[in-house]
């Protein structure tokens, strides 16, 4: 994806084209995803009250179309838009929000970015024990893919945590 790569401004404006194509066509089919994508574009691009209405755009078009998969990512995003706001409080809720789905979905992936993203503003001293159990307890579970970026990063921040 282009917003990955640094080209933030192109890759905008190629998600919202094919959020307008899949519109053209009436396909609401993982609606929720690509707008993830662009509230994660416009977060990168500094426009956060734009990924903040986004984030809640693909929310609410996952509850309309019963596409839940990326819920949790979803609270995650918002989560990491709050911060960039200064919301820490706010953002606490979405990180938990977001752990919590992942847990009753069984998606452990999600589960780990969710709790990466909780345990960076944990990790204040007042607070560090309690993200370094929570980081240890997920990155526990995976058997595999440690050479993947989330779990290099959970290795790398619960390493930090100590």
């Amino acid at each position: 994806m282009l917003a990955e790569q640094g080209e933030v401004v192109e890759g905008i404006a190629q998600i919202r084209q094919a959020l307008a194509a899949f519109q053209t066509i009436q396909s609401r089919l993982l609606r929720p995803y690509n707008l993830a994508l662009l509230a994660d574009a416009l977060g990168k691009a500094q426009r956060t009250e734009a990924g903040l209405a986004t984030v809640d755009e693909a929310l609410a078009a996952g509850h309309e179309n019963g596409e839940y998969q990326y819920e949790a990512e979803l609270y995650r995003l918002k989560g990491e838009l709050l911060l960039q706001s200064g919301v820490e409080d706010k953002a606490e809720g979405c990180f938990r929000q977001a752990i919590d789905v992942a847990r009753r979905q069984q998606a452990r992936s999600w589960e780990l970015r969710a709790t990466l993203s909780l345990s960076r503003i944990l990790g204040r001293p007042s607070r560090r024990k309690e993200a370094r159990e929570m980081l240890g307890a997920i990155y526990e579970r995976f058997t595999e893919g440690f050479a993947t970026q989330d779990l290099v990063e959970a290795r790398i921040l619960f390493t930090a945590l100590s």
